[in-house]
């Protein structure tokens, strides 16, 4: 084995040991943070505890988890999207354009949504190419595409909101693959959404931990100079990544828009908020080198937790932004804390 071969085994062995999803420990404080969290408005909001309540949470999570997933290879690697929000919303409006009737596209199902996760990736492909290749700082990088995104989203939709009535689309995201059951005197539906989610999640997960994109995000995130010298193409992974983070927003648009069977162009606004918080808080550094989906599944869990009992509390919507912003901040200093503590063993 040449030496270059041998360094770049050790930068994704050490790569992959730093940033494996995060310590048992860790992931056991965030889960039993949203434990916490579930209890309290179990007792604070009126109804909270019925086992809908909890479907619902699953269901009103899924769009924004499988966008954080694909986020989290984005900071893993010491980047940030912050085009995920209305990026989301340039792709539902695609998938108006694509799926509704005319005088849209109405295309069959499955050349839609094809076209919907090719946008996805044109815009990763993008933000990838601004900043691997012309190497601007990732910030910058994806504010620009985060106001270009929305201007597009307004612009192709004439600011209308386009309603998608496409049967297969409706049921891709709302029907039931597990039959509808029976429990405690209530009937249970578990929508395709929180499977998709699920599916995804282990995807991610794999993707992560057992493939070069995963290792090499990781190890990019840690030491970029280090793992370039190693012989890595640092360029192409980090683009990549941002194609695959594309591609987790594309599909949480389609899972967005199928819920609610219509197309506003300015919606997605200030998701991208949500969708870094749900990794930040589940143990992913905004400093690069360490992610963890499972954290992320559970953070994005938190978030709508959060969302859901503060409604049912009857706090009005701007004191749940405070509430919201507050365990956002306690999440990023918990993570610098976390960043010193290594740095300094």
């Amino acid at each position: 084995m040449s030496t270059t071969e041998e360094t770049k085994t050790e930068v994704e062995h050490e790569a992959k040991k730093e940033g494996r999803s995060g310590s048992s420990f860790q992931q056991l404080l965030v889960l039993l943070a949203l434990v916490a969290i579930y209890v309290f408005f179990m007792f604070a909001a009126p109804n909270f505890a019925q086992l809908g309540i909890a479907i619902d949470i699953l269901s009103q999570s899924a769009y924004i988890g499988v966008m954080a997933l694909g986020t989290t290879f984005i900071i893993a690697t010491g980047g940030i999207d912050l085009s995920s929000g209305t990026g989301m919303s340039l792709m539902a409006v695609a998938a108006g354009i694509f799926l509704a009737a005319p005088p849209y596209w109405n295309l069959p199902l499955g050349a839609g949504l094809l076209l919907v996760l090719l946008v996805g990736a044109l815009i990763g492909a993008i933000n990838g190419a601004n900043v691997a290749i012309l190497g601007l700082p990732p910030f910058i990088a994806t504010l620009a595409m985060m106001m270009a995104a929305r201007g597009l989203a307004l612009v192709i939709s004439q600011t209308q909101t386009i309603s998608i009535a496409n049967p297969g689309y409706k049921n891709l995201v709302q029907g039931n693959l597990i039959p509808r059951f029976e429990l405690g005197g209530s009937t249970i539906a578990i929508p395709n959404s929180v499977l998709i989610f699920i599916l995804l999640a282990i995807v991610a997960a794999f993707l992560l931990n057992k493939t070069l994109l995963g290792r090499y995000a990781l190890a990019i995130g840690s030491n970029e100079e280090a793992t370039r010298l190693s012989g890595v193409n640092v360029r192409f992974w980090k683009m990549m990544v941002y194609i695959v983070g594309g591609l987790f927003v594309a599909i949480g648009a389609i899972l967005y828009s199928g819920r609610f069977g219509f197309v506003q162009p300015s919606e997605g606004v200030g998701f991208e908020l949500n969708v870094i918080a749900a990794a930040v808080i589940g143990g992913t550094s905004l400093s690069g080198g360490r992610a963890n989906i499972t954290g992320t599944v559970i953070g994005a869990l938190i978030m709508q937790t959060l969302t859901k009992g503060l409604q049912m509390m009857g706090l009005r919507q701007e004191w749940q932004l405070v509430v919201t912003g507050v365990v956002v901040l306690i999440a990023v200093l918990i993570d610098i804390q976390r960043q010193r503590r290594a740095n300094a063993a």
